[in-house]
């Protein structure tokens, strides 16, 4: 199914997030891990850009896909994963994630990204008029305009290098 326009600015940011998760994911299967880089890097995007996604989603996007039976239970699972993934951001800010907690957050934030596009935005999209699309959209744009839209790029420490030899 095609996303409705009103969710795109959020679909946007999945993106962005899960370029993040690929990028550590691949220089954790790499063993080129420096730690102290990526968890500055995670720490930046969490403030510049997660954390005003989150609030947007709980919000404005959760409460209206609540009010269906259908997606009722999943909100809650997506509520408890945003408390999860603030956790473990706000680890990496303070700067106490090692490796294992660093692989624990790539998978956590890609399965919740994968879980709001598949489950929460088709059902929305099932279960809502074009109108309520177009309503939720516009409270969105309002709060996700609070996010930084610069795209962070990753630095020379997180930047996966081919290997040499």
């Amino acid at each position: 199914m095609l996303r409705d326009k009103s969710l795109i600015p959020l679909s946007h940011q999945h993106q962005h997030a899960l370029a993040l998760c690929v990028r550590l994911d691949r220089a954790l299967q790499a063993g080129e891990v420096d730690l102290a880089a990526w968890q500055a890097e995670l720490g930046q995007m969490f403030e510049q850009e997660i954390e005003v996604h989150f609030a947007a989603e709980e919000r404005e996007l959760f409460p209206v896909a609540e009010r269906f039976p259908d997606l009722h239970g999943l909100v809650k699972e997506l509520s408890a994963e945003h408390e999860t993934l603030r956790g473990l951001f706000s680890r990496a800010a303070g700067r106490t994630l090692d490796q294992a907690s660093l692989r624990t957050l790539a998978q956590t934030l890609s399965h919740h990204i994968r879980k709001e596009e598949r489950r929460l935005f088709e059902g929305m999209q099932r279960l809502m008029s074009a109108e309520e699309l177009s309503a939720v959209g516009a409270a969105l744009e309002k709060e996700l305009a609070k996010a930084n839209e610069a795209c962070i790029l990753p630095t020379p420490a997180t930047r996966l290098r081919p290997r040499q030899g």
